[in-house]
């Protein structure tokens, strides 16, 4: 007979062997900005997510300070939109004035931006929409470039590009380098599935389309084959880590990506599933236990960075490091 619980006896055993262990610096905690003074605003979506006007984003530096969490994905909820996003590359716009807020407060945090158009476009979709209603590829990656630019320099330390028209991560690549921002890494939104997970997020942003969906660019959830082209031309392109988004469900590809690719692999852990998680707990059908043993999944299929809601809980109930 073959005796396996021989290494499961102790606590300290079972810590000796372990194979997926979880860190601060494997988080990375979204944070949502808006227009507007001393607001704090809870998602009627996501509970215990929150929305900071600027003067208030500081509270929560102060929080992920003292948590030992530095890595940060900043997200904007403009004042205003429009059918280019002019917002989104405006100097003094929300996310732009948002890592100088950040930075001033703590210079040691890493600032990746989103970077996208939906939240800014009155029509909700992540590019240049023709009067017909379609999504027109090469006339978005000048504004992807310009919003990329935009961020680099108000000081963003990564920029991260998720709007999944193709040929983006070249174009900005290309005018970071120009502009001599040679050194800002790109976190390619590459793997990015038109999922139903994203449905909180959506409200939160609103950032839902006005017409039609995003099935036309971003990619289709039944295949996984593409997976690897896709990686593979993102790196030659100019990425400097790969994402893949959802995380729960897409667990085989983050394992096929760190299988083949020798790029830092990212999961985002996206608004649906942190949703799901917390109203299970909520209605006592699960424990919290299940928000760390999920992460550990997402580090045993092989994330080295993790995008999650759960950052503070996890860093304050279970991490020592």
């Amino acid at each position: 007979m073959k005796r396996y619980r021989r290494l499961r006896t102790s606590p300290t055993i079972r810590k000796m062997v372990q194979e997926a262990a979880l860190k601060k610096s494997d988080l990375i905690t979204p944070i949502f900005v808006m227009e507007g003074e001393n607001l704090k605003i809870e998602s009627s979506a996501m509970p215990d997510f929150f929305t900071y006007s600027l003067d208030r984003l500081p509270e929560e530096l102060e929080t992920l300070q003292s948590l030992g969490l530095k890595s940060i994905l900043l997200f904007g909820v403009p004042g205003s939109k429009d059918s280019i996003a002019s917002s989104a590359f405006d100097p003094d716009g929300i996310v732009q004035r948002a890592i100088k807020v950040i930075k001033a407060f703590d210079p040691s945090f890493c600032v990746i931006t989103d970077v996208c158009m939906c939240q800014y476009t009155d029509h909700g979709h992540c590019g240049i929409l023709s009067e017909d209603g379609i999504i027109l590829n090469d006339e978005t990656l000048p504004y992807m470039a310009k919003i990329a630019l935009s961020h680099a320099e108000a000081g963003a330390d990564i920029v991260a590009p998720s709007d999944m028209m193709d040929g983006r991560i070249e174009a900005i690549r290309d005018v970071l380098d120009d502009a001599g921002y040679t050194y800002v890494p790109i976190m390619a939104y590459s793997l990015k599935f038109c999922s139903n997970y994203y449905g909180p997020f959506r409200t939160l942003a609103d950032s839902s389309p006005k017409s039609g969906s995003r099935d036309t660019y971003q990619m289709d959830y039944h295949n996984a084959r593409e997976a690897l082209d896709v990686a593979y031309e993102a790196i030659e392109s100019g990425a400097d880590f790969i994402m893949v988004k959802p995380a729960m469900m897409y667990m085989d590809l983050i394992h096929t990506l760190k299988d083949n690719i020798p790029k830092p692999i990212v999961c985002y852990n996206v608004s649906g599933e942190y949703a799901l998680i917390k109203n299970g707990i909520a209605q006592g059908l699960v424990n919290e236990n299940i928000i760390y043993e999920t992460l550990i999944g997402f580090k045993r299929a092989g994330a080295d960075l993790i995008i999650t809601y759960f950052s503070k809980f996890v860093a304050e109930k279970w991490l020592n490091d």
